[in-house]
């Protein structure tokens, strides 16, 4: 059966659009393209502004909040392009418009994520899958749609936002932590699978950073320690992920000490993470 196409007006809409847009061949930009998720707000929307700045990168910025995101783009020079990556065809759609708009994606910047807290046990089901489907899936589609040009090109960059949560665990968020643990082991796994490719994988490991985040999944954040640092530190991180020749930054960078005392005194690190979160 013949699909209907989307309603006129809607995120859908828009990315057919582009892709209407661009029947003849996509004009190369002399500048390499990054494509941005998440960046109609928070760390999304601080890494756009920033490689504006710079003035080194073509934006393709990706985010569910038209108003937001026509606002980034109209403040950055980049290019809306408006989806909802947990919907069906979402990750599809968004990954032809990309390409059909600027030819290819040299860099991808994987920063949608939605986060959740409370007892495990009081947790809808819908919630466990709107969050695994956003932090995991379309990460791995978007990855999965994007890589195949940039292998055959023999370059590209892959930035991926996760969590030291993903690392830690944390009382509280256990489906969240889930998700961003999950990304660690495909991030790994993705750096075996392409040496030797120019393609570079690099994990971005945020504490607690002070974004519209917390308000958005109901729940402010409460906890004494860590405190939430500026999303320009994590844009920061992701412009020197960019850059390449880093594999994991964890934002700020002493959050990495407790990783280490983890991996070589993992009880002495249990204890003190039931104590202190």
């Amino acid at each position: 059966m013949r699909k209907s196409p989307p309603p006129r007006g809607t995120p859908a809409a828009r990315a057919d659009a582009t892709l209407s847009a661009a029947g003849r061949p996509p004009a190369r930009s002399p500048r390499p393209v990054v494509l941005i998720t998440g960046a109609s707000s928070g760390i999304g929307a601080e890494v756009a502004s920033r490689l504006a700045a710079r003035g080194r990168w073509e934006l393709l910025l990706n985010g569910r909040d038209e108003d937001r995101l026509d606002g980034v783009a109209a403040r950055t020079t980049g290019t809306a392009l408006p989806m909802d990556l947990a919907a069906e065809d979402g990750c599809r759609r968004l990954a032809e418009a990309a390409l059909a708009h600027s030819g290819r994606v040299d860099a991808l910047v994987a920063g949608a994520g939605l986060g959740w807290a409370g007892a495990y046990t009081a947790m809808p089901a819908a919630a466990v899958d709107r969050l695994v489907s956003v932090n995991v899936c379309a990460v791995l589609h978007l990855v999965r749609l994007v890589l195949p040009q940039m292998v055959s090109r023999g370059s590209g960059r892959l930035v991926l936002i996760g969590s030291v949560a993903g690392r830690f665990g944390v009382r509280g968020e256990a489906v969240y932590a889930a998700t961003k643990g999950a990304l660690i082991a495909f991030a790994e796994s993705l750096r075996y699978e392409l040496r030797g490719t120019g393609v570079q994988v690099c994990l971005v490991l945020p504490g607690p950073v002070d974004t519209p985040f917390f308000t958005r999944r109901g729940t402010p954040y409460s906890r004494t320690w860590p405190r939430p640092v500026p999303a320009g530190l994590v844009a920061a991180a992701v412009e020197e992920a960019l850059a390449g020749g880093r594999d994991e930054i964890t934002v700020p960078r002493w959050l990495g000490v407790p990783g280490r005392i983890q991996g070589v005194a993992p009880h002495l690190f249990r204890r003190l993470a039931m104590r202190f979160g």
